[in-house]
């Protein structure tokens, strides 16, 4: 059976969806159909996490266990020459992930993408506060309580410091991995030049790389929203949506509640104090990602 021959590895919240949708785009490139099947990660493992709706996470819901389901995602492939899929937790299920991935597959080109580790927590957040999972509103709150989530076994969805610790994983593939079989990519570059971030991305694969993506979708955006109830309102069965429907026609009441949506949604930016407590968090590790990936990470310090 088909296997692949390169992983988006990670990092969590940070554009891999997106990246995922472009590399799924070209025409050379095949991406598994399920978007973060996990399986190098979770392999033949319990999810016994705990945590509010757990069982909601891409992990449980989309997660693959056994290498028959994992392989039938690849039965579409044809005469692609790139095959992929892209799972972000792999970067953080070390060494796991690292050992069944060099278990399973020969010589694959792995592709990390690495965001600022604070904005990279705070959108994990927020990502939490919209799908409802995060029972604490106040980021320094849920940042002060993760010790406490991490002891009594919370899955990786509330691991908001944690997965921020990049050249700690990372030293994980470059052990098992040569430095050839490992691009890494900021979040920060693909989002002022996605063009040439994914034409890199392309030649590293050895696809076409004058292909231009169409990067105008938006996947995976964090936000919170304004009013819960107004949201409830709009997209749940109710009598006041129910009366609606029966006196305006379907497209304006669609259109209507796109519009009303969209002004409800709100995007908190992360504290000065906040950012700084935790970039002197990271610190030593960004400085260790600095020797380990031979790149200047200095604003990332400031």
């Amino acid at each position: 059976m088909t296997m692949p021959n390169f992983l988006v590895i990670g990092a969590v919240k940070s554009a891999t969806t997106s990246v995922y949708h472009y590399l799924k785009q070209h025409p050379e490139i095949y991406m598994s159909p399920t978007k973060e099947t996990s399986f190098f990660a979770i392999e033949g493992d319990d999810l016994d996490f705990n945590g509010p709706g757990f069982q909601q996470t891409y992990l449980y819901k989309c997660g693959i266990r056994d290498l028959d389901t994992y392989q039938a995602e690849f039965a579409g492939v044809t005469n692609e020459k790139a095959i992929g899929e892209a799972s972000p937790i792999y970067l953080y299920f070390t060494p796991k992930a690292p050992q069944r991935i060099r278990h399973y597959l020969d010589r694959p080109k792995l592709i990390a993408i690495l965001r600022h580790p604070a904005e990279r927590a705070f959108s994990h957040f927020l990502n939490n506060i919209r799908d409802r999972r995060e029972p604490l509103t106040d980021f320094a709150a849920a940042l002060q309580d993760e010790k406490r989530r991490l002891q009594e076994n919370w899955g990786p969805a509330w691991h908001y410091q944690e997965i921020g610790f990049y050249s700690r994983y990372l030293r994980e593939y470059f052990q098992r991995f040569e430095r050839e079989q490992i691009r890494v990519y900021l979040f920060e570059d693909l989002k002022a030049n996605p063009i040439a971030t994914m034409q890199d991305i392309f030649r590293f694969l050895k696809v076409d790389d004058t292909f231009i993506p169409d990067f105008s979708g938006k996947y995976n955006q964090s936000y919170t929203r304004k009013s819960e109830l107004l949201h409830d309102m709009i997209f749940t069965s109710n009598p006041l949506k129910a009366a609606v429907k029966t006196l305006v026609p379907a497209g304006v009441t669609r259109k209507l509640a796109t519009r009303i949506n969209k002004q409800n949604l709100a995007k908190p930016k992360l504290s000065p104090q906040i950012r700084q407590q935790l970039v002197d968090l990271y610190r030593e590790d960004i400085l260790q990602l600095q020797d380990l990936l031979q790149r200047d990470f200095s604003a990332w310090l400031a």
